[in-house]
């Protein structure tokens, strides 16, 4: 029998919202939200309950009934460190979100509407793979020095969507494979996925690992230090320069990767040089992943709104289609890749996990 679940995206000025029939769409609508309004509210937990009000009307619209729904689930938020999955939104799972317990965003609404939403219905709510899964060995926990631990925040719903969809491709298994996977938006995660698990991965919230539309990546670290204490700058500045205003930003202004690939086919030779280093530093990440993976790569998956670009696809495959095959997967379609975590419990093919 067919399953309808809710879907809840919550963003920083928006909320994604659909409602699917096993992976078809029935309706769904991305609702705006003003600076405005966003600003009568002195904390992100604060406005759950107007969300959740916004999103009964929509549902209204669409004169849909509640009472037919299966379950509801949401984007998962920064939660402690957990291994992949979907999990149920229990009380300790509801009182992290709620705390930001790895800090305050608005996708942590995500799991603490839904649960607001199912429980007077009777039915469950979840969230699925949440940005702090963390399945990394012991030996990719080592920074150098103690006094920085290894943590990480990465996108890692869409690359395990991005994986089980070219499992099922091939009629194997998420869970059979060895991959490595590039996300490549205006921040960019790349990890090495070993047998249903992602054992090395970035900090992409820090802009850990190559440059991206955003981030500086990796930064020589002797000048950083030296940097930071100038006196130049403020803390927020030093951080900016490092996330929100480095990468492409920093280098030409614009963190567009269209743009910049307009101006290279105008003949810009300063965009070209620069979107092949772009191309260069993920192809190098991509091949230190690959020894993380003894050399046992079944595919490298290129996804994310960059990964559109066949220019970027192209870069990448000449330097490392030598370790695997290389595949496009443009985009990233959260809002399917959190209705089929869900299907995944309903349908009994995995069972759902209990957050501590």
């Amino acid at each position: 029998m067919a399953k309808k679940i809710l879907v809840i995206n919550p963003g920083s000025t928006s909320t994604k919202v659909a409602v699917y029939e096993d992976e078809n769409v029935l309706f769904e609508k991305t609702l705006r939200h003003s600076t405005e309004e966003i600003q009568k509210f002195d904390s992100i937990p604060a406005q759950r309950d107007w969300r959740k009000d916004i999103i009964d009307e929509f549902l209204k619209e669409n004169n849909f009934d509640v009472k037919e729904l299966d379950a509801v689930v949401g984007r998962g938020g920064l939660v402690k460190p957990v291994e992949g999955g979907t999990y149920t939104v229990n009380d300790a799972l509801e009182k992290d979100l709620t705390a930001g317990v790895a800090g305050q965003h608005a996708s942590n609404l995500g799991g603490l509407i839904s649960k607001e939403i199912a429980a007077p219905l009777g039915i469950p709510s979840f969230i699925v793979d949440p940005t702090t899964v963390d399945e990394l060995e012991p030996l990719a926990r080592y920074t150098g020095n103690p006094e920085f631990p290894k943590t990480v925040i990465w996108h890692a719903l869409n690359q395990k969507a991005v994986a089980r969809r070219y499992a099922a491709e091939i009629g194997s298994r998420y869970e059979d494979l060895n991959l490595i996977i590039c996300h490549l938006g205006g921040g960019l995660s790349i990890g090495a996925h070993r047998k249903g698990k992602c054992i090395e991965v970035n900090n992409s919230l820090d802009g850990n690992g190559p440059f991206s539309p955003e981030r500086s990546g990796d930064l020589p670290s002797g000048q950083l230090v030296k940097m930071c204490y100038s006196g130049k700058y403020t803390q927020d500045e030093m951080y900016k320069k490092i996330c929100g205003k480095g990468g492409f930003t920093a280098y030409y202004g614009t963190n567009d990767a269209r743009a910049i690939e307009d101006d290279m086919a105008a003949g810009k030779a300063e965009a070209r040089e620069l979107y092949d280093a772009y191309c260069y530093g993920i192809a190098k990440e991509v091949g230190a992943l690959s020894t993380v993976l003894k050399g046992e790569v079944d595919a490298v998956l290129v996804t994310g709104g960059i990964a559109y670009s066949k220019y970027v696809i192209e870069q990448i495959a000449e330097r490392v289609s030598w370790i695997a095959p290389v595949k496009q997967y443009g985009g990233e379609d959260e809002m399917l890749a959190l209705t089929q975590g869900v299907l995944r419990v309903l349908n009994g093919e995995e069972a759902a996990k209990e957050y501590k």
